[in-house]
């Protein structure tokens, strides 16, 4: 094959549930992406492994570039985005959004009818996203983050 043909193929990501396995992967893309509030290595495991939660991986060649964790509280209509997060070397090539799209899919299996989430007001590149993919500003929180950080919130109906 055209070695030039074969930079513009793009294989997407395979959007899988994380297994224990993933953990050391997942959380070193949590502290390296995010500078407060990074969820330690204890919660994550339970978050695997809770029914309450959702946590999913995109894979590509046996590493793992991303994950998203999906709240579900049971008899509550309302799924929750509570984290999502790529790695620095990837971002930019449409692995968050498929994360959040699989994540939206998790909810609606739920029988959720909106999404909800949390965003730092300063992340314009998520805030982006977030728009981009049908979601509403409804609100926001001064004091959200430990660092005094403040959250835009966003929800999306799930059709």
């Amino acid at each position: 094959m055209d070695l030039s043909v074969a930079r513009r193929i793009k294989v997407a990501p395979r959007i899988r549930k994380a297994q224990i396995r993933d953990l050391n992967r997942i959380e070193e893309i949590e502290w390296s992406v995010f500078d407060s509030d990074q969820l330690s290595r204890p919660s994550l495991r339970r978050y695997m492994q809770v029914p309450s939660a959702a946590m999913i991986v995109a894979e590509e060649q046996n590493t793992i570039t991303g994950y998203a964790l999906v709240g579900l509280r049971k008899g509550s209509k309302i799924g929750r985005l509570y984290s999502i997060a790529v790695d620095k070397t990837s971002a930019g090539r449409g692995i968050g959004r498929l994360l959040l799209e699989a994540s939206e899919e998790i909810a609606r299996k739920k029988k959720c009818h909106v999404f909800a989430l949390e965003v730092r007001k300063t992340n314009k590149r998520a805030i982006a996203l977030y728009q981009k993919n049908g979601y509403v500003q409804t609100g926001m929180e001064k004091d959200w983050y430990e660092d005094g950080g403040a959250a835009l919130k966003f929800e999306k109906p799930l059709r």
